[in-house]
Order: structure tokens, then sequence, then C-alpha cells
């Protein structure tokens, strides 16, 4: 792979896979061989039964600035159509692992909503976030509207996609699009931190919470609490619920096996 880099942060803890993006004279723009190998990369960490969680992120300049604007700036709307991007980039909401993205410097446009595909969003309080598609004569176009709108609500998502304007990390923060803000400086350190504790925790149970908190906004309340039900009673088919339950009531720490 050319444009992915895939790492382990702590040789001895299998457990966390760092997944980067090497495009680094361009900000780590978007191109379409760049989407294909995150997904191949993706796909085969989601088959490796030893990584339990991911970190997805670019380098200190750039989260990703946005997709390649000169594959697109000929570009006809059936070119658009056809374009295996999009198919590709659907496919990175199949991961059933947590991915927890690393923000330093700018996640704008593709970037931002590569970011916000990811279940959690650690920014280093350099990082600016935005939807500036507007500014060059067009729209977001992979759930730019649609997830920054869910994640801030209506009227600031308006005011970022309609002006085009960037906002900072913490900015980000108080509007509830990222989880937390750290140090620019430490950002892989903190992000890892955050990534390891799950890690530890039951991979079945930490799959099911996945699914359960992104049905809470594709599902009615009813249909989503009853989905929230039938994954509660589905931990209790594992080895894990048993031995995390025992583990609680002997006083010692549970060692799940992901079964």
């Amino acid at each position: 792979m050319e444009n992915i880099i895939v790492e382990y942060p702590y040789m001895d803890n299998e457990h966390v896979a760092l997944v980067r993006l090497n495009r680094p004279k361009v900000l780590n723009a978007l191109s379409t061989d760049l989407i294909k190998e995150l997904v191949q990369a993706l796909f085969e960490l989601e088959d490796n039964p030893k990584v339990r969680s991911i970190i997805l992120t670019g380098n200190d300049k750039a989260f990703a600035a946005g997709a390649d604007i000169a594959q697109m700036v000929e570009a006809s709307p059936i070119d658009q159509l056809n374009n295996e991007r999009y198919r590709y980039w659907q496919q990175i909401g199949l991961i059933s692992k947590p991915i927890i993205a690393a923000v330093n410097g700018y996640a704008l446009g593709g970037g931002c909503e590569l970011a916000m595909m990811c279940d959690l969003i650690v920014a280093g309080d350099s990082a600016k976030f935005g939807q500036p598609e507007i500014k060059i004569g067009t729209t977001p176009g992979a759930g730019g509207t649609q997830r920054l709108t869910r994640a801030i609500g209506k009227s600031k998502a308006m005011m970022l996609t309609l002006t085009g304007e960037m906002i900072s990390a913490r900015q980000a923060d108080e509007w509830g699009l990222v989880a937390k803000v750290v140090p620019a400086k430490t950002l892989l350190q903190e992000t890892y931190n955050l990534a390891n504790t799950i890690a530890q925790r039951a991979p079945v149970a930490v799959k099911l919470c996945k699914q359960s908190v992104n049905k809470a906004y594709e599902m009615s309340l009813n249909d989503s609490i009853d989905f929230e039900r039938r994954s509660y009673y589905l931990t209790f088919a594992s080895q894990d619920q048993k031995e995390g339950m025992n583990a609680f009531l002997e006083k010692r720490s549970p060692e799940y096996k992901g079964n």
C-alpha cells in the first residue's frame, strides 16, 4: 500500500492497530486509490481476531484536507455516479470494531466526513473542522450534511455548510462533534490510551454497544430500544459475559477472549 500505513503503536499489544493516511504532500487528500487502500486495510483488521480497536489518523498538518479536487474538476454527473470511490466509502460503515479518529491539523470536506464516520473523534488542540465544499461551487457528498446535522444540530450545521468556514477543536468539542480535545503533541498517546481501554472490554459487548448507539440515529426510539434489549440478551450467549460477571463477583480482573 502506498497511501496507507498500518502500525501497532506498542508491539507487545496487538489489540490496538493504528492506520495512518499517508499522502502528506497533498495534506492527505482523499484520492480513490487512498480510499480503496483504506477499506482494504480496515477489512484486514476486521478479520484479524487479535485486533479489538482501531485508530485512524493522518499527520501533524492534516488528518485529511478533503477530496482530491484534481480528480474531480472535469468530472461529469455520470462520472461521479459511476465512481467506485463511493462504493468503497460506504464499506467503511460495515466495520464492526470501534474506530477512533485521532485528528491533528485539518479535517475538511471529505476529511471531516471521514472523521465523522469513525465512532469517536479525539482532536488535538490545533485541529480544524469544516465542510468548505460551498467555496468551490459544490456540496458535501459523503455524509457531511447528514452526519454533521446529527452531531451538532441543524442551525450550526447550516452555518458550516452554507459559509464553508472552519471551526476550532475547542468549538467542535463544545458543539459535540468530538469526544475530547487534547494537546496536539500527546494526541496519539491519549488516543492510544482510549483505544486500549476499549480493547480491554469484552469484544462482543463492544461491537453490540457500537451497533446499538448507531441505531439511535437510524430507528425510532421504540425500535432502537428493542434492538438494544435484544443485544443485551445476546450477550448472555457469550463466554465473555460469564467471565465478566464472575470476575466482578470474585474481585479480579476479567480475561476476555472475544467469544
